[in-house]
């Protein structure tokens, strides 16, 4: 089976994540979507996304292939519904195409004859940014139970205190010392490499990623994410790390989505809850406005490659795009454009020259080459996000 995800028409709710990534890349529970459908399907599906991220992310097109809607998690009813799709059928449901398959191409990427079968079964779409932590809690079940079928965990240590070990699951050479895990709400994944330090409060349902650095005296609640190579501290709730990111010292993070390559200086706080108990509002790209989320609970978005400094407070429902550097006294806007410098005083533009030296310092510090493709993935998004910067 050739899977090609490709990402939805409207997508832009998912601004500032989806600069960097196709859809099908986001990271939700413990796995990417397109790694949710390829371990169920045992494929390497490939992507139709936006034209500056086709050469990361390469498409790859045979006399029969099965298109899958980047945004649709899966689940078992609806995988056993895709892997039986004749040629020239598909599956759509009362919000749109899920999946079809098709040996044609066309310029608009669906072909005309498509026979559609209506699926009735409930369907799980990542439509907006902040749907990422509503969903993790139960997507974090569902890649573990996927994760730990038929593999077997490393033993916990006795030093460590733990009210259901079954509920737990330790890869090889993760390094576990005088922490408490809890699964009374959840399970609890830790990935290969992993390191939780002393004095550590887990609480499942909780996913931590491959190498990924668990602080001293670190809080984290269920529903969240620590992605591979993070470093995770202070108070943690409902929020999704995608990785390499740092979080490593005191200071809450709660109903959140950090990218990549972020980092959250000492002490930085981000309000998740209205003092007035209303309905969170969010910056959306479309509209070009606040829009309201139905959420109560909602703190931070923040794309890939952006840092904030010692103190930050970032106010409920706040966005911070891609490249973006964030300090100063006072609560910075709550919507703050790709490639900004600045803070609540005063806002101008991240130079790209000035941008690029940075992101080439901080993945250096981690072994990883700056490539040329790196390079034009900046100067791309930097194009793009120009129209939201106010110098």
């Amino acid at each position: 089976m050739n899977l090609v995800f490709f990402d939805p028409a409207q997508s832009s709710g998912l601004l500032p994540l989806t600069y960097t990534r196709p859809v099908a890349e986001l990271s939700i529970g413990g796995l990417t979507i397109s790694q949710k459908w390829n371990k169920r399907l045992n494929t390497e599906g490939s992507w139709l996304t936006k034209e500056y991220l086709q050469p990361i992310y390469p498409f790859r097109f045979t006399t029969d292939n099965t298109f899958i809607n980047g945004a649709v998690l899966p689940n078992d009813v609806l995988v056993s519904e895709v892997t039986q799709l004749a040629l020239g059928h598909g599956l759509r449901d009362k919000n749109g195409t899920i999946a079809w398959r098709s040996g044609q191409w066309s310029s608009d990427l669906m072909p005309q004859e498509i026979i559609w079968h209506e699926f009735e079964s409930e369907v799980t779409r990542i439509l907006n940014s902040y749907d990422i932590f509503t969903v993790n809690a139960q997507e974090i079940q569902a890649d573990f139970d996927l994760l730990t079928r038929s593999a077997i965990s490393a033993p916990i240590p006795s030093w460590v205190q733990c009210n259901d070990s079954s509920k737990v699951f330790v890869a090889d050479h993760a390094q576990l010392e005088h922490c408490t895990l809890n699964t009374s709400q959840g399970p609890i994944y830790i990935g290969s490499g992993a390191q939780i330090m002393d004095g550590a409060l887990l609480r499942g349902p909780l996913f931590i990623g491959d190498n990924a650095v668990i602080k001293m005296g670190a809080k984290i609640y269920g529903g969240t994410t620590i992605g591979p190579y993070c470093k995770a501290g202070g108070e943690i709730s409902n929020s999704v790390m995608m990785g390499y990111s740092n979080k490593g010292h005191d200071g809450f993070l709660g109903n959140s989505v950090l990218g990549f390559w972020c980092n959250l200086g000492a002490d930085t706080n981000t309000s998740n809850l209205k003092n007035n108990y209303d309905e969170v509002r969010l910056w959306d790209y479309a509209r070009e406005r606040f829009a309201h989320t139905g959420l109560q609970f909602c703190g931070l978005i923040m794309g890939d490659h952006s840092k904030c400094a010692i103190n930050t407070a970032f106010n409920t429902g706040t966005v911070v795009g891609v490249s973006a550097n964030v300090f100063g006294a006072g609560f910075p806007k709550n919507f703050i454009p790709s490639f900004s410098w600045g803070g609540a005083g005063s806002m101008t533009t991240y130079s790209l020259n000035k941008a690029v030296e940075t992101a080439k310092r901080v993945t250096q510090r981690r072994g990883i080459e700056w490539t040329a493709q790196d390079q034009g993935l900046f100067e791309a998004i930097f194009e793009a996000s120009k129209s939201w910067r106010r110098d």
